[in-house]
C-alpha cells in the first residue's frame, strides 16, 4: 500500500483512511451526486472531500458501503479506484450518464455495461490493447436482478470510453475527424450500445487489481436517434440508476 501521510493510512488524492471506506463502492463521476446517492444508504456521512474526489460512508444490510466521485475520464477514475483499493475496497460499481448509440437505446434507458471499448489512454498504461476491459459477472447479473426488481427498462452490452467529449460531439471540427467519424461508425455497426468516459479505464484497473467492477449508466440522449429525425429529448434524473445500483449492492451482500 502507498502510504502518502506519514504512517496514517490517508490516501493523497481521495483523502480518505482505510476506516473510512466499506468494500462496496458506489463510483458516481460527479460530485454532486454523492450526496443523493448516499441518501439511500442509512446513516450516510461524509468522510471526505478532496479536489474531485468526495466520499459518503453508511451501511446497507448492516454492511459498510461508500460513494465516491470519480470526476470525468479515466486518470481521475484510476486514482480514485487505487486509492479506494488501498483502502480496502474490493466491489465497485459506476454511476454514470452516456449518450446512446443504437436508435432503440432512448433517453432515459439504462445500459449495463457487459464491457467497454478501450478508445481512452488510461487502460493502456495498465494492460495490452488486446485485454478485453470487461465487467466483473457477479455485479453484471446483480444489476441485472436489480433492474428486473425495480421494473426500470435496461440493455446490457458494450459501451464505447473516449477521453474527448467533444470529439464525440464535434469530430467534423477536429483534426482527426475522420478518424474519429470512421470509428464512431465502426462501434455503431458492431453494437455498441452507449458512449462514455470512465468504464474501460474502471474495469482494466480493476482486472489488474483483482477487484470487481460494474457500470450502470443513465442514458442522457442518442445523437443516432436525432440524426435518424426521431425523439430524443434530455434526461437527466439519476433516481433509476441509483435505486438500480443500490438494489444491486444489496443483491451482493446477501450473496456474501
Amino acid at each position: 500500500m502507498i502510504d502518502y501521510a506519514q504512517g496514517s493510512g490517508r490516501q493523497y488524492h481521495i483523502g480518505a483512511y482505510p476506516e473510512d471506506i466499506g468494500r462496496y463502492v458506489l463510483l458516481p463521476g460527479d460530485p454532486k451526486r454523492c450526496e443523493k446517492i448516499a441518501a439511500y444508504l442509512d446513516d450516510a456521512k461524509q468522510v471526505a472531500d478532496s479536489r474531485e474526489f468526495v466520499t459518503y460512508t453508511g451501511t446497507l444490510e448492516g454492511e459498510k458501503v461508500s460513494v465516491t466521485s470519480t470526476g470525468i475520464g479515466g486518470p481521475s477514475a484510476a486514482i480514485a479506484l487505487e486509492e479506494l483499493v488501498h483502502c480496502g475496497a474490493d466491489t465497485f460499481i459506476r454511476v454514470g450518464t452516456c449518450g446512446g448509440m443504437q436508435i432503440d437505446v432512448e433517453s432515459g434507458d439504462m445500459i449495463l455495461a457487459s464491457g467497454a471499448i478501450r478508445m481512452e489512454g488510461t487502460s493502456r498504461e495498465y494492460a495490452p490493447i488486446e485485454y478485453p476491459a470487461v465487467a466483473d459477472h457477479k455485479v453484471l447479473y446483480s444489476l441485472i436482478e436489480a433492474a428486473e426488481h425495480l421494473k426500470k427498462p435496461y440493455h446490457v452490452g458494450v459501451v464505447q470510453c473516449k477521453d474527448s467529449f467533444y470529439g464525440q460531439h464535434e469530430p467534423e471540427n477536429k483534426p482527426a475527424g475522420y478518424e474519429l467519424l470512421n470509428k464512431w461508425d465502426a462501434w455503431v455497426k458492431c453494437g455498441a450500445l452507449g458512449s462514455e468516459m470512465e468504464s474501460a479505464a474502471l474495469m482494466i484497473v480493476a482486472s489488474a487489481l483483482r477487484v470487481r467492477m460494474g457500470s450502470a449508466l443513465l442514458v442522457v440522449a442518442n445523437q443516432e436517434r436525432a440524426k435518424a429525425g426521431l425523439p430524443n429529448p434530455q434526461v437527466h434524473d439519476m433516481t433509476d440508476v441509483i435505486r438500480t445500483a443500490v438494489e444491486a449492492v444489496r443483491v451482493l451482500i446477501r450473496q456474501g
